[in-house]
Parts: structure tokens; C-alpha cells; sequence
């Protein structure tokens, strides 16, 4: 079975990527044979920066894009977002990539279930 989870927001504006990368690990956790991807967009590419730096004891969206990513998650950010924010320059996590709407669109027709947040 193949997940596809669309987020939108900003790594820390709302809790929004916060609960869709919680989905994504309890999918991986308790269902270890699903597939789960990842989709990052508009404000949402953000997510894919490296080294956040967060108050201890509060969550931190790049280590829980790594755990995804860890257990064999995808993880991709729209190029075209990364391009209107200015930051399509910019390092990336290590595992997720830039991609574009035809490869969001290919996950779509292939995945089982589509979450958005």
C-alpha cells in the first residue's frame, strides 16, 4: 500500500506539518511494509532546510523528516515553490529531493491514499 502526504504549510507556523510527518512515522512504525511519500509545497518547502535549530524539548520538523526518510520514506519539495521563495539554491536535507508536478502528479495516480495538510 502507497501514501502520499501533501503539506502546504510552513515547518512552524501551525502544527499542520507537525501532525502529517506524525501520520507519516506511526505509518511507518506500526505498517513497516507501506510505502510513505512525502510531498513538500508552497510554504511547506521550508521544511527542507537543514540545520533548525529549535528550542529543546520542542518537536524539530528536519529530524522527523529524517526519520521518514530513514525508514525508507520519500521525500520530495515542489521546484517551482523553491524557486518563488528564492531558496531553490539552497542545501536540502540529505534525502529529499527537488521535484515538480509531474512527478507529484505520478504519485498521485500510483498512491493508495492521499492525505493534505
Amino acid at each position: 500500500m502507497s501514501f502520499l502526504i501533501l503539506i502546504n504549510d510552513a515547518p512552524y507556523s501551525t502544527e499542520k506539518v507537525y501532525n502529517a510527518l506524525r501520520l507519516a512515522m506511526a505509518l511507518q512504525k506500526d505498517h513497516p511494509t507501506v510505502q510513505v511519500n512525502v510531498f513538500l509545497m508552497a510554504d511547506a518547502v521550508s521544511c527542507g532546510i537543514p540545520n533548525q535549530n529549535t528550542p529543546q524539548g520542542y518537536y524539530n520538523i528536519e529530524r522527523m523528516l529524517e526519520s521518514v526518510l530513514a525508514k525508507g520514506g520519500k521525500v520530495k519539495a515542489c521546484g517551482t515553490c523553491l524557486d518563488a521563495r528564492g531558496i531553490r539554491s539552497m542545501q536540502l536535507i540529505e534525502g529529499v529531493e527537488v521535484s515538480n508536478m509531474s512527478e507529484l502528479a505520478q504519485w498521485t495516480v500510483e498512491a493508495d491514499k492521499v492525505f493534505t495538510f
